[in-house]
């Protein structure tokens, strides 16, 4: 075993429509109740949440001593769901909080970002509005991206947590959509003050490494993006029809490239995609095994792997 003293695990984490059982008459979370389209009855969110925990509890195990000290998730309903993940029997000893605010999307679903607040402490939080239009002409009620500045031990950082919108009626019809979230960040960064800024940038892209919209973010020459290795033929965070992709990516800046005193530095990223997070056989055996397929129930964890980066803290040396 290698040293993980020191190590920490940063993660993303696409929950799959993680709904509580209750109908909330502002947003089309109807499949989402005990008669809805799904059935989701309580016995299986408590299902839920006690998997989507254990898979927490375990991201990047191999490369730190504890769990994910920052994870970014996305399709969470409300703050209630989130608490009772952080209250469940795998993460209730962790000291977890977490950012949330509710977000515009039509199905009522969110990004957050859980964190231990024994390493990271929260300066400031807030949404950045993501204003795009669907082809019609009307705004896309879309996620808004997250952004929360804080400390990661001594270093100030600056965490962007994005679902960018979806590629449902289309990968080329919506890719202006994904490239205005990207120039959106863009343009935030901008705002941000300091020397070399740490930034991390991560989420649901809805797109791959090579996509126009991630390069947009690569090419104004702050960031590094370690994921895009990771996506192959016979891997990727998700697999639509066969064909894996790798929409689900963490974004560093250069600045976690250093090895000064007190700063963070990266030492690699993974995809998370232990056997119990995968189908086991079948046509769909290696993909993750996923909760719902269409309105088939079958109880799994999540239809997107999580992924993670490792950093390591810097120490002065004595």
């Amino acid at each position: 075993m290698h040293n993980t003293e020191y190590r920490y695990t940063v993660a993303f984490y696409n929950l799959e429509n993680f709904f509580d059982t209750q109908n909330d008459p502002y947003s089309l979370d109807d499949d989402f109740t005990p008669k809805g389209f799904k059935k989701w009855t309580e016995s299986r969110f408590r299902k839920k949440i006690k998997k989507i925990a254990r898979a927490i509890s375990k991201i990047g195990l191999q490369d730190s001593a504890v769990p994910p000290i920052l994870i970014g998730i996305a399709e969470v309903e409300n703050k209630e769901v989130i608490k009772s993940l952080l209250a469940s029997k795998k993460l209730r000893n962790v000291d977890y909080d977490f950012v949330h605010f509710d977000s515009p999307d039509e199905r009522g679903i969110d990004t957050a970002l859980i964190y231990n607040t024994v390493h990271f402490t929260v300066i400031h939080s807030e949404v950045v509005p993501l204003m795009v239009e669907n082809t019609n002409g009307d705004r896309d009620m879309t996620r808004d991206i997250l952004y929360v500045h804080g400390k990661l031990h001594k270093e100030e950082v600056h965490v962007f947590v994005n679902h960018w919108p979806s590629r449902r009626e289309g990968a080329e019809e919506t890719s202006y959509k994904r490239i205005t979230a990207a120039e959106t960040i863009i343009q935030k960064l901008e705002t941000i003050r300091g020397n070399n800024p740490n930034c991390i940038i991560m989420g649901d892209f809805n797109d791959d490494p090579k996509s126009q919209s991630i390069q947009k973010i690569v090419q104004i020459g702050r960031f590094i993006n370690p994921m895009k290795q990771l996506l192959s033929p016979v891997s990727g965070s998700a697999n639509y029809k066969g064909m894996w992709n790798l929409f689900d990516q963490i974004l560093i800046s250069h600045s976690f490239l250093n090895y000064e005193p007190d700063t963070h530095s990266f030492i690699k990223a993974e995809i998370f995609a232990p056997r119990f997070l995968k189908e086991w056989k079948g046509k769909y055996k290696g993909n993750p095994f996923r909760t719902f397929a269409g309105r088939k129930y079958l109880g799994g964890y999540s239809d997107h792997f999580p992924v993670y980066v490792v950093l390591q803290e810097n120490k002065k040396s004595n």
